[in-house]
């Protein structure tokens, strides 16, 4: 099932998110497939639940898209539960990045070059992987959404000042997507 896609200005995407047990989500396969599923439908390569309003340590990715400039990508289809990144190294290099929850912006952001991160997959089997380039900066970019951080908070504030009323705009959903989308400023009923 899609699910609506939390525009900036949402609260929940400013929250650290929490860990979560197996025991409290008998349907997580579920959302994990219907997290794909959103994703597919808005054109991304990576989704964290609280783009979908739910402030849990979960994010997916799917980085199919960069395999013809990264053949390692071309299979790069993972999940990751209570995610933890235990180091960022590297050089740090920019690339344009855009985010589903703020459709229509895109800014150059410095990532590091190399991770090395703890997650539990769908299977709650536990993993301790480091990733590099591409791979790294997806997964760093969602990870953010369960640390309450968005692209735009790597902005100067002069940047975030000029692009202020289009974030603005986004938030009472005054931009045409092509995915289902959940506006914080917009009331229910309208």
């Amino acid at each position: 099932m899609k699910l609506p896609i939390v525009a900036y200005g949402d609260p929940v995407l400013k929250r650290v998110a929490k860990d979560i047990e197996p025991t409290e989500f008998p349907d997580l396969k579920q959302l994990i497939a219907d997290m794909f599923e959103t994703m597919y439908a808005a054109r991304g390569v990576g989704l964290a639940a609280p783009q979908i309003g739910r402030s849990i340590r979960l994010f997916v990715v799917d980085a199919m898209p960069f395999g013809d400039e990264e053949p390692d990508l071309k299979n790069f289809k993972k999940v990751f539960i209570n995610a933890h990144i235990v180091e960022e190294t590297g050089e740090k290099w920019p690339f344009n990045e855009g985010c589903l929850s703020i459709p229509d912006i895109r800014e150059d952001i410095y990532r590091c070059s190399n991770i090395v991160i703890s997650y539990f997959d769908e299977n709650w089997e536990h993993h301790e992987e480091s990733f590099k380039g591409m791979a790294a900066r997806i997964i760093q970019h969602e990870y953010d959404h369960t640390d309450g951080k968005l692209f735009t908070d790597y902005l100067s504030p002069l940047r975030k000042r000029m692009l202020q009323n289009r974030l603005n705009d986004i938030s009472r959903g005054a931009v045409k997507v092509e995915y289902k989308m959940k506006f914080p400023t917009v009331k229910k009923g309208r």
